[in-house]
C-alpha cells in the first residue's frame, strides 16, 4: 500500500469561510482513499498559533517559547481533526516514529519541535517512509511568483524545481509563526530526498483528491 503525506494547514481549518460541511467532506474522502493508501495527516496551527505567538512576541518571550506554544496549537488541531475523522489515532504522536507505528489507516499529528512547521515535519515524515507523494495543502491554489494573498497580479506557477524555491526562500527557520507556503528546513528535505511533492488549495478537496490519484490538478508541482 502507498503512503501519502498530506500537510494541512491551519490557515485551511481555521479559515472563517470553512463550515462543518467541509470537515464531513474531508472525512468521507479520506476514508474512501485510506482503501488504497495510508494516509498520514500533519495539521498546522493557523491563525490560532500566530496570535498567540504574535502577544507573547509582544511581552518579549524568547523564540523556542513560542515555538513550543505553536506546537501546542497545532497538536490540539490535530486532536479535532483526529476525533471528526474517526477511522485515526485519538492520541497525537509527538514524534514521526511514534506517528509511524500507529496501525490506523489515517494518522493524525502536528508539530514536534522547536526551530520548523508543520512543513518540515511533512517532509521528514515523508522521506523516512518513502512516501510516494508529499502534498502541502495550504489556504492558495499552490506556489506563486509573489505572495497572492497580497497582490492581484500574482501569477501562479504550474511546476517550480526546488532549486528555485531554495534560492528564493532558502533552508533556514527565522521565527516562529511564519506565514509562508513552505518553510526552509522543509525545502531542504524535499530537497534531499528528492520528495515528490505537490503545494494546493486545501479548501478545495476535489483538487487534493486529483492530486493525490495522479490527475491533473489545480497547484504546483515542485521538481527537482
Amino acid at each position: 500500500m502507498e503512503s501519502i503525506v498530506i500537510c494541512l494547514g491551519g490557515s485551511v481549518i481555521l479559515s472563517d469561510d470553512i463550515s462543518a460541511s467541509y470537515f464531513k467532506n474531508l472525512t468521507i474522502l479520506l476514508k474512501k482513499l485510506s482503501k488504497k493508501y495510508k494516509i498520514f495527516l500533519i495539521i498546522g496551527g493557523g491563525k490560532t498559533a500566530r496570535s498567540y505567538i504574535k502577544l507573547g512576541r509582544e511581552i518579549a518571550l524568547d523564540e523556542n517559547t513560542l515555538d513550543k506554544i505553536g506546537i501546542e496549537i497545532t497538536r490540539l488541531n490535530a486532536k479535532l481533526i483526529a476525533n471528526i475523522i474517526g477511522i485515526s489515532n485519538k492520541y497525537i504522536p509527538r514524534t514521526i516514529d511514534e506517528a509511524i507505528k500507529i496501525k490506523k489507516p489515517v494518522v493524525v499529528m502536528g508539530g514536534t519541535t522547536p526551530g520548523h512547521s508543520t512543513d518540515m515535519v511533512g517532509a521528514e515524515l515523508a522521506e523516512k517512509i518513502n512516501a510516494s507523494k508529499y502534498i502541502i495543502a495550504t489556504n492558495v491554489d499552490g506556489v506563486y511568483d509573489k505572495d497572492p494573498n497580497k497582490f492581484n497580479d500574482a501569477v501562479q506557477l504550474k511546476e517550480i524545481s526546488i532549486k528555485k524555491l531554495i534560492e528564493k526562500y532558502g533552508t533556514k527557520w527565522e521565527k516562529a509563526g511564519q506565514n509562508i507556503v513552505i518553510d526552509g528546513p522543509a525545502l531542504e528535505i524535499i530537497n534531499r530526498a528528492n520528495l515528490t511533492t505537490f503545494v494546493l488549495n486545501g479548501k478545495k478537496l476535489d483538487e487534493l483528491e486529483k492530486a493525490i490519484t495522479n490527475q491533473i490538478f489545480n497547484g504546483t508541482i515542485i521538481k527537482k
